[in-house]
């Protein structure tokens, strides 16, 4: 809370009588003798009841405007009675992975030979229901699988928010509370409507949930009931979340039979102004400039309209992006996102790593090697709390101690010199 505040997020007049200016305006012998801990305690004890306050007038005005958007009032007082804001939800509005990490680390956080290994294992497994799926939808049954690994691990971590109070707490809270409470009405008619049970409707703190984590106006829109059980659940149904998934991608404009987009190398000289993911020309014309195939091949598809995507910069892998790269991004809209789902589609369908290195001499880790980095800074005495592979808060605090007690730069990256020092006894 406290960040969300410091930051401007929070706009409200929390302090309408101004207590908390004439506390630290008046008393100026306690504010420089307060610690900072102190002085934030006094801050969140000031704060509180004036944000639970705010909270429910924000509520009682959401209730006439859920009712105009077809939540019963019956339904909106049965899951916001007792509601309490979750003030942390409005500190991750500015903190997305997709735009914070360097691309090698977040490609080889979510690409890696587990998640490989997983999602044939998937595919495998629901071999007819994708077959289906792909008949129906027409959408390359890997990238739904990729999809589905990306978002949650094959369904192992869906988010453990309760997705009214956080959708409640954004649409009061912090900017874009106007997108915020479409959502929370979203969510409000999914429980009216039966689909989902209040105890299982639970995901990230933005509001995404299920095995392939639909924001609810998406669920609402692009759901669909594949089992036949009469309700659109993707919490429960592996068979309704990848076909919908599909039913998601066919919609942002999927075509059948054409890839996501290939490997390419530039020629030397060539002007990087010209990558651009929207500025598409037809692949003939990148022939043209020199643009080739990364593993040698002829590049084909002469009319394709294509455009050059360069996330690391000049000196790393190159791609030429088509139609369904755009329907991936529209998915979530960052480049190594839809990166990161088609890489892993390609790879799941037996396909290698890329063929240029990324330009970094630290690159970043597997999730294998990041509990590898957990486990030893626990036997080192830092705390890092459960070895679970994520490169949280606690573990980016105990990686900053530790460089800390030898003498490196502190920046709580988790790369591979980092391991390297660790495996070393540092």
């Amino acid at each position: 809370m406290i960040r969300g505040l410091l930051r401007g997020n929070v706009r409200l007049n929390l302090d309408p009588h101004g207590s908390l200016r004439r506390f630290f305006g008046h008393n100026q012998i306690m504010k420089r003798s307060l610690s900072f801990i102190t002085i934030m305690l006094v801050l969140l004890a000031m704060l509180a009841p004036a944000t639970a306050a705010a909270f429910e007038r924000c509520l009682s005005q959401l209730r006439q405007q859920a009712s105009d958007r077809g939540v019963s009032r019956a339904a909106f007082d049965r899951h916001t009675r007792g509601l309490a804001p979750d003030m942390d939800v409005v500190g991750f509005l500015d903190a997305q992975p997709e735009f914070r990490t360097p691309i090698w680390d977040y490609m080889a956080g979510l690409v890696d030979e587990e998640r490989v290994a997983d999602g044939r294992a998937r595919f495998a497994q629901w071999g007819p229901t994708l077959a289906a799926i792909e008949r129906q939808f027409g959408v390359d049954p890997a990238v739904v699988v990729a999809v589905w690994g990306v978002e949650t691990d094959y369904g192992r971590i869906f988010g453990r928010r309760p997705l009214v109070t956080s959708l409640a707490t954004l649409s009061c809270f912090g900017r874009r509370q106007t997108f915020f409470r479409g959502e929370l009405f979203a969510a409000l008619k999914i429980l009216e409507d039966g689909h989902v049970a209040p105890e299982r409707l639970v995901g990230s703190w933005a509001g995404a949930f299920g095995h392939t984590q639909f924001m609810p106006s998406t669920f609402r829109r692009l759901a669909v009931d594949f089992d036949g059980d009469g309700r659109r659940d993707l919490m429960d149904s592996i068979p309704d979340a990848l076909a919908s998934t599909a039913n998601y991608l066919q919609r942002a404009g999927w075509r059948t039979g054409e890839p996501w987009g290939v490997e390419v190398v530039l020629p030397a000289g060539f002007d990087a102004r010209q990558a651009s993911r929207r500025n598409k020309v037809a692949v003939s014309e990148w022939t043209r400039r020199g643009v080739r195939r990364a593993d040698g091949r002829v590049l084909s598809g002469g009319g394709r309209q294509a455009g050059l995507i360069l996330p690391a910069g000049r000196e790393g892998p190159a791609f030429l992006v088509f139609r369904n790269f755009d329907a991936i991004h529209s998915y979530n809209p960052a480049e190594s996102y839809a990166l990161a789902i088609a890489h892993l589609a390609d790879r799941i369908r037996g396909g290698g790593p890329f063929v240029t290195p990324w330009p970094t001499d630290d690159p970043g880790l597997s999730r294998a090697e990041r509990r590898e980095v957990q486990r030893r800074l626990i036997e080192r005495g830092f705390a890092v709390g459960e070895i679970d592979g994520i490169l949280g808060a606690n573990t980016r605090k105990a990686i900053r101690e530790w460089q800390q007690s030898q003498g490196l730069k502190t920046d709580g990256r988790a790369g591979q010199a980092l391991l390297r020092r660790l495996r070393g006894g540092g």
